[in-house]
């Protein structure tokens, strides 16, 4: 099988970071719920959760970084965090733009009665987790009684402005072995569902492609897909997706203060190239290695349409 760093080659392609303008931080793996695709293989009973200590040496770095535009708080569920409301206030004093990768379903909870409030005041974006405007759809790939408890959370954020004032963007995940469709066509489909069906609005739809690793990677092997599912993101890499890859102009940061390129790699536990590992290592956030480590996985990134974060990367 070619490599990833081989393909880039053969495509007359590099891949370094640039500037950092996004760090993203998973609070930990504890999450209400347990997804089949979920890369972090997150769920009620992890107990890995980043404590006072690691949240108070990213506000050292964060006031430190005027070219960090973005901290992006994903988990697990984040919210279940101690630690996440006072990150999220920091990083709004500071002047950063926030997003919260929310599951939706958390904001019913105990105890998280006040949180869809909280973002709102705090001008949070949302990045919501919704793999289909399908309830047979959701429910499988989630759990039963996700997509009403879903369908609710997103009335509650509309009514708080999200969707018209206030960004909230859906996550779109493929059921399945294959590759996302066209995100703006789908996008078109997930408005005209949402808002005929539920009177529901929301601001981006954003495809992204489930990476062969941990719980999605277990399901392949279960089923036999492994082998054919890697070669058809190995078959489908576009080279126009490599310029926008997230790893570019993210930093990821572990429940655990320790460092990657991105989450995937994280939930891999590939350490950055160079000497500086953890946030106790470095002085700045501008101080890590420009190299990325790569792997098999990076194909999912750069197959069709690209796939990062933020959503599709190329036409």
């Amino acid at each position: 099988m070619r490599s990833f760093a081989a393909t880039l080659t053969d495509h007359g392609r590099t891949l370094t970071r640039d500037t950092v303008t996004v760090l993203q931080i998973n609070l930990g793996k504890r999450c209400n719920q347990a997804c089949h695709h979920c890369h972090v293989e997150a769920g009620p009973k992890r107990s890995e959760m980043m404590d006072a200590r690691t949240a108070d040496r990213l506000i050292e770095l964060l006031a430190s970084a005027p070219h960090v535009r973005t901290v992006d708080i994903t988990g697990g569920a984040p919210e279940l965090n101690p630690q996440f409301r006072r990150l999220v206030t920091a990083a709004r004093a500071l002047g950063k733009d926030v997003i919260d990768r929310c599951n939706l379903t958390i904001l019913f909870e105990p105890g998280q009665e006040t949180t869809a409030q909280f973002l709102a005041d705090h001008q949070v974006a949302i990045v919501a987790s919704l793999p289909c405007y399908s309830e047979k759809n959701v429910d499988a790939q989630r759990g039963r009684g996700v997509f009403g408890q879903s369908i609710k959370a997103l009335q509650l954020l509309n009514r708080l402005g999200y969707g018209t004032t206030r960004q909230l963007d859906l996550v779109y995940n493929p059921v399945g072995a294959h590759l996302p469709p066209a995100q703006a066509a789908l996008e078109q489909d997930y408005r005209t569902r949402l808002r005929s069906d539920f009177g529901i609005e929301f601001s981006r739809l954003l495809t992204i492609t489930n990476m062969p690793i941990s719980r999605f990677l277990h399901a392949l092997e279960r089923d036999g897909e492994a082998q054919a599912y890697q070669q058809l993101l190995i078959d489908s890499f576009n080279p126009q997706a490599v310029d926008g890859v997230m790893c570019r102009s993210m930093l990821s940061v572990g429940w655990d203060g320790k460092l990657y390129d991105c989450d995937f790699n994280q939930m891999l536990e590939m350490k950055l190239p160079g000497p500086s590992h953890t946030i106790w290592d470095i002085d700045t956030l501008a101080a890590v290695d420009r190299r990325i480590a790569m792997g098999p996985h990076c194909f999912g990134c750069t197959a069709g349409a690209g796939s990062s974060c933020g959503g599709a990367l190329a036409a």
